[in-house]
Parts: C-alpha cells; structure tokens; sequence
C-alpha cells in the first residue's frame, strides 16, 4: 500500500475513532432566537424617556424587568420612578465606551452562538425533558454585574465581562480589585459559549455539597466537568476547566503527585472550610504545588475521578451519572493514578 493511502487510512481511522462515541445530534431542531438588548437599550432616546422605555419593554416585555430591577438594581417602589429615569440615563451616558468596543470585539456572535446551539442539541439529546431557553439575549450591565443569567426563557450573557483579557477598563485597580487578573484572563468571548452551559448544568445539577468532606466536593466538581465534556464535546479542555495549557499540562503530568499529596496529608475527609477554600476555589495558584499551578486543582481531581468511574460504569446515562452520590463514585472507582 503506498505511503501517502497508508496515512490517509490512519487518519480517517483517528476521525472515526475520535467521533464514534459522540452521538450525532444535526437532526435535533434548537429554536433560539438571538436578541441584542443593548442596541436597542443605548438607542433609547433620553430626552423623552418614557416612551424610549414603553418601547423597549414591548420588545423584551420580561428581560427589561430583569434587566432595570435585577441587573442595574434599581428600586421597584411606585415613588421610584424619577430614579429609575435618573440612573438609566447615567448609565448610558457612562457605558456608552464600553457598547463602542463590544460593537467592535462582538460585532459578529454568529460562531458564538453556533457553539450554544450545539450544547443544546446534545443537552436535548441527553436530558430531553429539560426545557432549555429558547432565547439568546446579550446585554451590558455594570462591570460587578452578571456575566450569565438564565431566565424564564432566556440565556442572557453580558458582555461587559467579555471584552477580551487586554481590555483597558479591565487593567484599572479597580475593576483588578473585583477581578485580579488570575480571573480577568478568562474575559474572553471565547468562554461566552461554556459560560452559558456551565450556567444550565448550575440549574439543572445545582451544587449541594457545601460542608460534606472535600473528596465529595472535588467529584461533585468532576461531575460537572464531565457533563460538559458531553455537552461541548469539540471545545478545548482548557475553556471547559478555566486553566492555561500550561497549568492544565502540568496537571496531568503531575496527577499522582496530586493525589498522593491529598491522600498522604488526610485532607480528602477534611470538611474544615479554612482548609477545603485552598483546593476548591478560584485562586492565582494552588500553593503547596507553586505559582505555575493553577487554583482550584480540586476539580481536576474529581474530573479524572468521574472518568475512572464511568469508564467502568459504562452502560450509565448521562443522567444517572449526574444523579449518583458523589460519596459512590468515589469508593467505586478506586481511583488512584
């Protein structure tokens, strides 16, 4: 066989290989309708502001409320009408830099928004009786606001939390206060698609292992890194788990001297929060494992965890492993790297 059909064989083997186990979900119809609220929202006319806002609540009749009272977190009283006026006003005014560079960064969401129609055909393929949104809505809110929300019927993402890691607002010391840069890096609209699942599975699966021993948290962690695996089964494990390369590389390489250092200093049981907070939360790194480690490590852990288990468990639905005791898929797995 010549050597040039010797690698094309090999290659197409490696394509079928690499896609035989992930369903083919083209045929599942996903109706999401894609709503830019902040065009319409810095179009409005303040001078005669009433009407600019009758205007703007016919158009998004349940995301203006969510949006004046939740995201903005104006007063709701009958008696706080003038401020509600007075600060849609300010606001605009004062964000009106921030709509220039979205217009310019996410001026076309079409791949992005291609990327959460998928997770959704896979979401409906696995879960089927969820009712997903079926509306896509981008906003922007103040910077110590939400970059996700999932409403009624809607996944709302707001881009002011996703203009890029060099941006200049996201450089002051101030907004470093809020988000030191360990955070800030992810501000990328490269994450706007995982975000938004990360947001579904936080509804669906919510996290209910606060103050159970740390080995629970980190495979309740893995789990859901695991259902984003199935979700987003093209995207970059490093968008998924929030690591550099690097950070996610020297995980892998180092993954028993991970868990040795867990098993070896008795801290799997621990539910002592001054010691679970080092392993199981945003940080620059982990510190015991140097400034090139990434924080969070806990989850890294859990994810290889739930791994180890469903490749034994493997006529498990999504669902079931979803719904199956953290405590359990720890002793059955017998994990140990």
């Amino acid at each position: 066989m010549p050597y040039r059909i010797i690698i094309l064989f090999q290659i197409m083997c490696l394509m079928g290989c690499r896609g035989k186990n992930i369903p083919d979900v083209s045929n599942i119809k996903v109706d999401l309708q894609v709503q830019r609220f902040e065009n319409d929202f810095f179009a409005i006319d303040t001078i005669h502001l009433d009407s600019s806002m009758l205007v703007l609540q016919k158009k998004y009749p349940y995301f203006t409320q969510d949006f004046i009272f939740n995201i903005l977190a104006l007063p709701s009283q009958p008696d706080s009408v003038f401020v509600i006026k007075k600060n849609v006003a300010a606001f605009i005014a004062s964000y009106n830099g921030v709509k220039y560079s979205s217009d310019s960064i996410l001026k076309d969401v079409i791949p992005i928004v291609s990327e959460v129609k998928e997770g959704l055909q896979f979401l409906k393929f696995y879960f089927p009786e969820y009712k997903a949104p079926s509306k896509w809505i981008t906003f922007i809110g103040p910077i110590n606001s939400y970059a996700n929300i999932l409403t009624t019927d809607a996944l709302a993402v707001g881009l002011q939390l996703y203009l890029g890691k060099d941006y200049s607002l996201y450089q002051t010391t101030a907004f470093q206060e809020m988000y030191p840069s360990y955070i800030s890096r992810r501000f990328s609209k490269d994450y706007i698609a995982v975000n938004c699942m990360k947001t579904i599975a936080d509804d669906m699966f919510p996290d209910k292992t606060a103050g159970r021993p740390m080995i629970e948290q980190m495979v309740q962690a893995g789990k859901k890194m695991y259902l984003l695996d199935q979700l987003l089964p093209e995207m970059a494990d490093t968008l998924k788990i929030g690591y550099t390369q690097k950070q996610l590389d020297g995980c892998i390489e180092n993954e028993r001297v991970i868990w040795s250092f867990f098993a070896r200093n008795e801290l799997l049981f621990s539910t002592d929060p001054s010691i679970t907070r080092d392993y199981m939360n945003e940080a620059p790194n982990t510190q015991v494992f140097g400034n090139d480690s990434p924080g969070f490590i806990g989850q890294f852990i859990g994810w290889q965890i739930v791994k180890k288990w469903v490749s034994k468990n493997n006529n498990k639905t999504l669902a079931e492993i979803m719904n199956t005791n953290p405590a359990t898929i720890f002793t059955e797995s017998k994990y140990k790297p």
